[in-house]
């Protein structure tokens, strides 16, 4: 049997062993809030993306403060915290707290955390739309109840991204990157690049939202609003520790993998076959779907990439190391940030 007939029959398998999935526990959210969630996350109407935007002017990039982001100290999570409700959605334990100051924040544990208030920040300073993420170095949840995670029992918890949307944006659904209003524009392609020089490979539909600005006008802001795979491998693995946050991984990642006379061409996103080899051919279904991402990083227009190249080469090394120590400590950031810092140069020496 050759490959291709031994992975369908493999993923073949595996849907059926989730058609034959047990249901999950009680749920603890209300019928209303659960039907606003499934609403959320389906792909948004073309009729409602009016007036789009995806990216913003900066402004003075070199005196942007990385290391509290676009909330900055003053928005930052403020104990106590009241628990509110478990979310079930994606691979990461995560759950609701309001704080001291009656704001509503998602948490996250996991290798996720780290990685992602660090791309948060960079994608700020880009100028692109994020969300305000903190690392939460420690934090007591009083009724803390987790399906997942591993906790036991325990209300303590330790290294965790808090996350909330700014000011009054509503989430309306997510979008795609092979189709939606942007597609072939300069800030378009500058956010593919982004997501290469992050090494974010989880570049599903679905880790893409799209608000509406509460105080505005009410357009339709599109974002990533899941970058918590980033500073790690090109592709998914086995193992969490390695594709998430992981300085050896990042260090060792292909960044620009071809060149022609008009577009380049990059690593991220990649097929996950070493996870595909590892997992003995049962991760058969998703290394078929990731394969299908290698385009996002593919045959991106050298102007373009030296244009975003170009804004980050406005940010110091020292607003990069706060970047990076908003999530790992000063040792590891500076390792982190000689590898960003060279593929800065690597764009803007593109010809």
């Amino acid at each position: 049997m050759n490959l291709k007939k031994a992975l369908c029959s493999v993923v073949a398998m595996a849907s059926l062993a989730t058609s034959c999935a047990l249901p999950g526990s009680a749920q603890d959210d209300k019928a209303a809030q659960k039907v606003a969630n499934m609403k959320s996350h389906k792909p948004v109407e073309e009729k409602a993306l009016k007036n789009a935007v995806i990216w913003r002017d900066p402004g003075n990039i070199a005196a942007l403060d990385l290391a509290s982001g676009q909330g900055g100290e003053k928005h930052m999570p403020r104990p106590p915290y009241v628990f509110l409700a478990e979310d079930k959605n994606g691979t990461n334990p995560k759950f609701d707290v309001r704080d001291a100051d009656d704001k509503k924040w998602r948490v996250k544990l996991g290798e996720e955390a780290r990685p992602e208030v660090v791309a948060s920040r960079l994608l700020w300073a880009m100028g692109y739309y994020a969300n305000d993420d903190y690392l939460v170095a420690s934090a007591d949840i009083p009724g803390l109840k987790l399906s997942r995670g591993g906790l036991n029992g325990a209300t303590h918890v330790e290294n965790v991204r808090f996350a909330r949307k700014p000011g009054g944006e509503n989430k309306i659904g997510t979008w795609e990157w092979k189709k939606n209003p942007f597609v072939g524009t300069r800030e378009f392609n500058g956010l593919r690049v982004m997501m290469a020089v992050l090494n974010n490979w989880d570049l599903k539909d679905e880790n893409n939202a799209v608000y509406t600005d509460g105080k505005g006008d009410g357009r339709p802001i599109f974002l990533v609003s899941d970058v918590g795979a980033s500073f790690a491998t090109n592709a998914r693995t086995i193992s969490r520790a390695k594709d998430k946050g992981n300085l050896e991984s990042y260090e060792s990642s292909k960044f620009i993998v071809n060149t022609t006379e008009a577009t380049v061409s990059f690593g991220t996103p990649a097929p996950p076959m070493s996870a595909l080899v590892q997992s003995g051919g049962f991760l058969g279904a998703d290394y078929f779907r990731r394969s299908g991402l290698s385009y996002i990083g593919k045959n991106i227009p050298i102007a373009d990439a030296k244009w975003i190249g170009a804004l980050l080469g406005q940010l110091s090394h020292k607003q990069l190391m706060d970047a990076f120590q908003s999530g790992f400590d000063e040792d590891t950031s500076a390792q982190f940030v000689k590898i960003v810092e060279e593929r800065i140069a690597e764009l803007k020496a593109l010809k």
